[in-house]
């Protein structure tokens, strides 16, 4: 028998990623300790961009997309979250330049109805070769589009 992953909720814009709080991700008050929200962040956009055939795999060059850097990161935080097991990070991108992006997150209940931490990260899209800033690929922006949180 396999087990199937279990399916995200819908949300009206970007995409739930289920992650998962386990006790050594805990402090030594029984939290989810800071350092952990940015961490489930990166691999929950590192499960979503996988599902879209971006990915590292040693090789700079060819990583295409994958080749690039956090410019900004901003995290706050609303409530503890106290106890190991399933939540979600809820992703989007608030803006999708010609070299870098803006996504926003929300480290959120497994439902996505409770937020306990909200953010922003700024990536810029490296040369491999030069370390300097270079336009997204088609194929990435497509992508990207589909993840664009609507205007207010």
């Amino acid at each position: 028998m396999t087990a199937e992953a279990p399916i995200a909720p819908a949300v009206s814009y970007g995409r739930l990623i289920p992650v998962t709080v386990h006790f050594d991700d805990l402090d030594a008050l029984g939290l989810l300790h800071n350092a952990r929200y940015p961490l489930m962040v990166e691999r929950a956009w590192t499960d979503l961009w996988h599902a879209h055939g971006f990915r590292f795999e040693g090789d700079w060059v060819a990583a295409g997309d994958a080749c690039n850097a956090v410019k900004e990161l901003r995290i706050g935080y609303e409530a503890p979250v106290t106890r190991p097991g399933a939540y979600a990070v809820h992703l989007w991108l608030e803006r999708l330049g010609t070299t870098g992006l803006t996504y926003g997150f929300r480290f959120c209940s497994a439902d996505g109805a409770v937020t306990y931490a909200h953010g922003t990260r700024v990536l810029v899209r490296l040369d491999a070769t030069t370390l300097r800033p270079t336009p997204w690929t088609e194929a990435f922006r497509a992508a990207g589009r589909e993840l664009l949180r609507p205007a207010d």
